[in-house]
């Protein structure tokens, strides 16, 4: 396992193999990709962006949320809610503080990452930016292929 590897699943340990967590593999987000695949290679994404480029983010804050922004734990396309773009980042935030006790930074992170199509929840944080962006980059490509 190269260092990489080794720290990114350091940064979360007791989450990714949390029995909580792993219900995401119960749940497609993109395509044929679970939620849990999604959020795993989101957090890998943003953890290798700010290394690779030196954007000095907190890496702990930054991966923990990015792993946790789809914690919504229900399969959407099944949800009647046709909304859920608009809520599933406020409910995710919500499961995350129970579940795993994220700090007010790792909620807003959370929170924040459907901007702009939530308007209201600009993201506050270089973290942030860089978890809306990523997100949007990641999911297109899943749902494109």
């Amino acid at each position: 396992m190269d260092l990489n590897n080794y720290e990114f699943n350091t940064l979360l340990k007791g989450i990714i193999d949390n029995p909580k967590a792993l219900r995401m593999k119960k749940f497609i987000q993109h395509g044929n990709v679970s939620t849990y695949n999604h959020c795993l290679k989101v957090a890998w994404k943003v953890f290798i962006i700010n290394r690779k480029f030196n954007l000095k983010l907190d890496e702990k804050i930054l991966v923990k949320a990015a792993f946790l922004h789809d914690y919504f734990l229900y399969d959407w396309h099944d949800h009647n809610d046709s909304l859920h773009g608009y809520h599933h980042a406020k409910i995710a935030k919500q499961n995350a503080r129970r579940d795993f006790a994220i700090s007010s930074k790792e909620a807003s992170i959370i929170e924040s990452h459907m901007w702009p199509l939530n308007l209201t929840k600009i993201p506050k944080s270089r973290e942030a930016w860089l978890l809306c962006i990523v997100d949007k980059m990641v999911s297109l490509d899943e749902t494109l292929r």
